[in-house]
């Protein structure tokens, strides 16, 4: 049981090692919640909110970003995973499941009566030694046709071969330059809808039906132009509308407004792509010209709208300028079409940047937003081997940085190789997990795995899950993108050093600030892992 003691202003604190049992407890809930899913049979988990809905699934950040928690630790750990997928969007339940065991074997060492800058340091060297494993033992990817790729997405996607197919012949559209692009992400062109057919087309879809049926259902080839704004007058202040002034400017404004929208019907616009609402005087003058019009269309879309088309996202008040001026805001496309079964328009043939779309069907709702996850997540591997290369997958790679980190550490003197010990605790852990995922005794598995590379020296021996003798991953075709194995190592050794750091829990004084906030700051704080979930 934790003793406290009173310091002044009435705070809690934790004493001698509390603090790190009690984060580490709470980081261990984190991880069980999403290791069952690791491997080819991992296995799902179902979510409940509040008011029953349910999504099952074994994506990792999907399940660590819904979970309900207000422990500082466990949030610490949520939100490297999602830097984690933010950054290579995949690999977050790899690195949560080794954050767990290496701050849960650092924390035993500590309690064993090594100091926790011995632990760090350890840590610290363990990591540099087990990157530059991974590092040697990845292989580049050819370019968008290496076949390589399509092991990539198939293991990525969960063994779709569907998707995995889809998700390569988009790579292969968009090219090598385009998904070596620093901030241009493959996942972002995934659009999964029930009742569609699996399709990969150089275009975008908007998610939303033209304004009215009136307008023309297909326009081709279509000037477009994206208002980031509303498209009605510009407003006036009530109080302003009581006075005579104020009702003329109004009166102008809306002659103003009609009268840029004959400009753009002048000027040839065939298709208008709004952010927020349109005006009722807008959407009859553009019927009658013949216009299509989108309104309310996501910023995410309507960004990747302009990008395709060419088109420079205007402001209502730009539409003041001259027609030669604001002509060159303009894009253009050489068909844009609302599919009516699906309910959505396409943009096809844009005059800016090539775009690829990766519509992915499912049968019906209830899995449409499954299907996106692991298409989601195929596309995120594919295009990091292409920055990055690959490595074995299966966990071999990991187990074969954790034979590189064994050998460094007997060259280690004092107790900094404690924490190198951890490390290596660490990298085992994918390859157990996944295995007793498999049902077969993680500890006999790995301990044949250890033998056979050490025998061979190939960093490429795992377990085969189906039939639970070491084989060669690369021959099977089980290979993960390095960088997302990388980015999970630097992950997990971040998070875990920060937890270490921490010596005391202490609980804020409730200021007027953390009321209105509803006083999360230090809710919890002083709560096991056990509390959690």
């Amino acid at each position: 049981m934790t003793t406290v003691k009173q310091v002044a202003g009435s705070a809690e604190v934790d004493e001698e090692f509390a603090a790190l049992i009690t984060n580490s407890n709470a980081v261990q809930a984190i991880a069980s919640a999403v290791e069952g899913t690791l491997g080819p049979k991992g296995l799902d988990a179902m979510l409940v909110d509040r008011y029953g809905d349910v999504v099952i699934t074994n994506d990792g950040i999907t399940i660590l970003s819904k979970i309900e928690t207000t422990h500082p630790a466990a949030r610490m750990v949520i939100g490297i995973a999602k830097a984690q997928e933010e950054e290579v969007g995949d690999g977050t339940t790899t690195a949560t499941v080794m954050a767990g065991t290496l701050l849960s074997e650092g924390v035993a060492q500590v309690l064993k009566g090594v100091p926790v800058a011995r632990v760090i340091e350890g840590i610290r060297t363990g990591l540099v030694h087990a990157e530059e494993a991974l590092r040697s033992i990845s292989e580049p990817v050819k370019g968008p046709d290496d076949p390589v790729l399509r092991r990539v997405a198939f293991v990525a996607g969960r063994e779709h071969e569907d998707i995995a197919d889809l998700v390569v012949e988009a790579a292969r559209l968009v090219g090598v330059e385009k998904l070596k692009e620093r901030h241009w992400k493959l996942m972002d062109t995934i659009v999964a809808q029930a009742g569609a057919e699996n399709e990969v087309f150089m275009g975008v879809i908007v998610d939303k039906e033209r304004l009215n049926k009136q307008m023309p259902r297909e326009v081709g080839p279509a000037r477009v132009l994206v208002v980031d704004d509303a498209l009605e007058p510009e407003e006036i202040e009530e109080e302003a509308l009581g006075t005579e002034a104020g009702f003329q400017r109004y009166l102008q404004l809306q002659r103003e407004f009609r009268q840029n929208l004959d400009k753009l019907v002048r000027l040839g616009v065939g298709v208008v792509v709004v952010d927020r609402r349109v005006d009722d005087a807008a959407e009859e003058i553009l019927t009658d010209a013949g216009v299509m019009v989108l309104r309310r269309v996501a910023s995410s879309e309507l960004r990747r709208v302009a990008e395709h088309v060419g088109a420079r996202p205007v402001k209502r008040t730009a539409l003041r300028r001259d027609p030669a001026d604001l002509e060159r805001y303009l894009g253009s496309a050489e068909r844009v079409y609302e599919d009516e079964k699906l309910q959505h328009v396409r943009f096809l043939g844009g005059a800016g940047k090539p775009m690829a779309t990766v519509l992915v069907g499912a049968a019906t709702e209830e899995v449409v937003d499954e299907r996106e996850r692991i298409a989601r997540d195929a596309a995120a591997a594919v295009q990091a081997a292409v920055k990055g290369g690959v490595i074995p997958g299966g966990g071999a790679a990991e187990l074969a940085a954790a034979r590189r980190v064994a050998g460094a550490r007997r060259s280690v003197k004092g107790m900094a190789g404690y924490g190198m010990d951890c490390v290596g605790e660490a990298l085992r852990r994918p390859l157990a997990q996944i295995v007793a995922n498999a049902g077969y005794n993680p500890l006999e598995k790995v301990g044949d795995v250890l033998a056979a590379q050490e025998e061979t020296g190939n960093p490429a021996l795992g377990i085969d899950c189906d039939s639970g003798q070491v084989a060669d991953m690369t021959e099977l075709g089980v290979l993960d993108p390095a960088p997302v194995k990388l980015y999970a190592l630097k992950a997990a050794g971040e998070i875990a050093q920060a937890i270490l750091r921490i010596n005391t829990i202490i609980r804020k004084r409730e200021d007027d600030d953390d009321r209105e906030s509803g006083g999360t700051a230090g809710a919890g704080a002083d709560r096991g892992g056990d509390d959690l979930l």
